[in-house]
């Protein structure tokens, strides 16, 4: 009809983690974990979402990070994280923040035993692995010459939305990545035949899409990562407008100036891939907060 709203997709972070994280869409998460894991059915019997209302609070901050965080009935860890831009550094930023999910598992005292698995689920948006045509990768420890496994405590999904074939290949986990990556009702009707399961998700989606609260938080969240990005494109133009403005004779050290602010942008970027503190970013690359913090939601976005 003429005055429905458009379809928001699940593959925005924001409208991701409203959907998944709400407790009345629990059955919608379980059966999304369930495509992805091979986990015992009573681990799914007691989940529980950490930090539920972080979103609807943080969700201007610049620094955000918005996913969804949860522990089955055994304890294992689940971190669900949408990408819709593939960076140079996520590889290592999602072995950072899966390492950190079992470091800070650690407190005073406590054994190694007492870790727990933790699992991270990756989805995004453009191709991350390349040597591959598959849309679902399960990564883990083992050894490549005997097959063997080292340890299970660790163990990172890939779900590519870009590599999904146009025809389902059977699986549930087909017709809920249609869902998430679903722009137009058109789509979203494709991923319900691909899947009955999604029938009630597409329902919820569609009364999300009809909420103004939503629509405001995602079009914020949207104007800050445009506003994010035109600062770093101002930033870069305003270091070549002060060499230009040196004049022809100094075209040497206008050459030397850009290389020494590329540098500086170099290895903020490295330092924000190993979530090194800003004030320590810099301090050591030497440019401004807002720099470092235009840089880091970029990498993020």
């Amino acid at each position: 009809m003429d005055n429905e709203k458009p379809l928001l997709s699940a593959k925005h972070d924001v409208i991701f983690r409203l959907f998944f994280a709400d407790e009345r869409n629990a059955e919608d998460l379980i059966n999304l974990l369930k495509s992805i894991l091979d986990l015992p059915d009573d681990d799914y019997n007691d989940i529980e979402v950490s930090d539920p209302h972080l979103l609807p609070e943080y969700v201007g901050d610049k620094l955000a990070v918005i996913d969804v965080k949860l522990r089955t009935k055994s304890r294992k860890i689940i971190q669900i994280e949408i990408q819709l831009k593939v960076t140079a550094a996520l590889k290592s930023r999602i072995i950072f923040y899966s390492s950190k999910l079992i470091t800070e598992q650690m407190g005073r005292g406590d054994n190694f035993g007492t870790i727990n698995k933790v699992i991270s689920i990756i989805i995004t948006d453009e191709k991350l692995i390349k040597e591959s045509t598959r849309y679902h990768h399960h990564f883990r420890f083992y050894d490549p010459d005997t097959n063997v496994e080292f340890t299970d405590l660790n163990e990172i999904h890939t779900i590519e939305l870009q590599k999904l074939p146009e025809e389902t290949d059977g699986t549930q986990l087909y017709g809920w990545a249609k869902f998430i990556a679903a722009e137009t009702e058109e789509e979203l009707e494709m991923a319900v035949q691909a899947n009955p399961q999604v029938r009630r998700a597409a329902v919820k989606l569609r009364e999300l899409s009809a909420d103004e609260k939503a629509r405001d938080m995602l079009e914020r969240r949207e104007k800050g990562l445009r506003d994010m990005a035109t600062f770093i494109v101002e930033a870069e133009q305003r270091g070549e407008q002060r060499g230009e403005q040196r004049g022809e004779q100094r075209g040497e050290q206008r050459g030397e100036q850009r290389g020494r602010e590329e540098k500086a942008l170099e290895i903020a970027r490295n330092l924000l891939a190993e979530n090194a503190p800003i004030e320590q970013i810099v301090r050591v690359a030497k440019l401004t907060r807002e720099e470092v913090e235009a840089l880091s939601n970029n990498q993020r976005g």
